[in-house]
């Protein structure tokens, strides 16, 4: 099909295909690994994905079983793997899995809860032990806020001293921020506290109904639109990186938005993030989506496409983790496009967003289905 028998948004997006990088087969290797490493964690914040306990959980995996998981892992190449939780500094055996793990040539980072754990000599051990940055929740730029989400008085400050504490031994950081009806209007605000820490990252997380987190908190559709909007804008002058996480409708956003200030004719470039950092943990140029470049293990070692979407394909205690992301039905759905359901199926964009799948799930227990976030109604949409 050529782009005169298509429609100008159908050709947009033909062009941003046709002028993409050579990139990574996300069917084969994914870009990014979360492992729960544990489900501990002395928090109890309301959005919590993992619905984490106070108490590690005896079915963890043991710590010969974890080091012959990135034994495997390591197969995939060298993603980014983040020991995530829970609280991943709950594991006493963490440094060595992260030691192990950087050995084998891992791109290792870490998301740790801001309790007493994370000191100083902590910090400079996970360092020392390969961690390359880490990722700390702030939801508010003032603490009462953040410290009510957290459900914890004294997390504001106990997540700055933490900060504080990995850059001075020479970990980069990223700030993540869940947005929901709570916080929304303090986006703008959060800006300049970004810059002020030092943040090389601001993820801004779209919330995802899963494990405590609950659907009416979620922003409307068109107010997810209308930050998209309001990142793109911010993204051209901040001296940080932006990234949507939870959202790759803001992939499409920033399309159209390229092709609304194209003047001259040409046909519109966009290759996606492809921010490189001195820690290593650089952004794909390919959009990543559940399943679909990216891969999470629980803390008992199931198979999930993402920790978003709670959906079991395996265990590594009895599956081989690159088999099941390589060939499961469930990963090979989530990477075809042709696959989806509703707008997002007749969507023009769907091979470069492609919805949130586990917002999909969370919301209409369909992970193919509309992604219910989305605002964008595509021209092949009847009803």
């Amino acid at each position: 099909m050529t782009a005169t028998m298509l429609s100008g948004r159908a050709a947009a997006e033909r062009q941003y295909h046709d002028q993409r990088m050579v990139e990574a087969d996300f069917d084969l290797s994914p870009f990014t690994i979360a492992w729960e490493v544990t489900r501990a964690c002395a928090y109890a914040c309301v959005h919590c994905r993992a619905d984490a306990q106070h108490h590690r959980d005896p079915r963890e995996l043991t710590t010969q079983e974890a080091l012959r998981l990135i034994d495997r892992l390591a197969d995939f190449g060298n993603p980014i793997l983040i020991f995530t939780g829970g609280d991943p500094m709950m594991r006493r055996d963490l440094f060595e899995l992260v030691a192990h793990a950087a050995q084998k040539g891992l791109r290792c980072s870490l998301t740790p809860t801001a309790t007493a754990l994370p000191t100083l000599e902590r910090m400079g051990q996970a360092r020392q032990a390969g961690i390359r940055r880490i990722a700390l929740s702030l939801d508010a730029p003032v603490a009462q806020v953040h410290d009510d989400f957290r459900k914890v008085v004294g997390s504001f400050e106990r997540t700055m001293n933490i900060l504080r504490n990995a850059q001075q031994v020479g970990i980069s950081a990223q700030v993540n921020t869940t947005v929901a009806k709570h916080n929304l209007h303090l986006l703008p605000e959060m800006v300049k506290f970004i810059k002020e820490v030092g943040a090389v990252q601001w993820s801004v997380f779209f919330l995802v109904p899963t494990g405590r987190a609950q659907i009416p908190w979620m922003i409307s559709p068109q107010e997810h639109e209308e930050v998209f909007n309001w990142l793109y804008d911010l993204a051209q002058t901040a001296p940080f990186d932006i990234k949507a996480t939870a959202a790759p409708m803001y992939r499409r956003v920033a399309i159209q938005r390229k092709k609304a200030e194209s003047s001259n004719g040409k046909p519109v470039t966009f290759q996606g993030a492809g921010f490189q950092y001195a820690d290593g943990l650089h952004r794909p140029t390919k959009g990543v989506n559940d399943g679909n470049g990216f891969l999470f293990i629980s803390h008992t070692g199931e198979i999930h496409p993402s920790g978003f979407l709670p959906v079991c394909a395996g265990n590594v205690r009895d599956d081989d983790v690159v088999d099941i992301y390589r060939n499961h039905p469930i990963f090979k759905d989530l990477r075809n496009p042709d696959k989806l359901k509703g707008r997002c199926g007749v969507c023009e964009y769907r091979d470069i967003c492609g919805g949130q799948r586990g917002r999909a799930y969370g919301v209409t227990g369909d992970y193919l289905e509309t992604d219910p976030a989305c605002a964008y109604v595509p021209e092949g949409w009847s009803q």
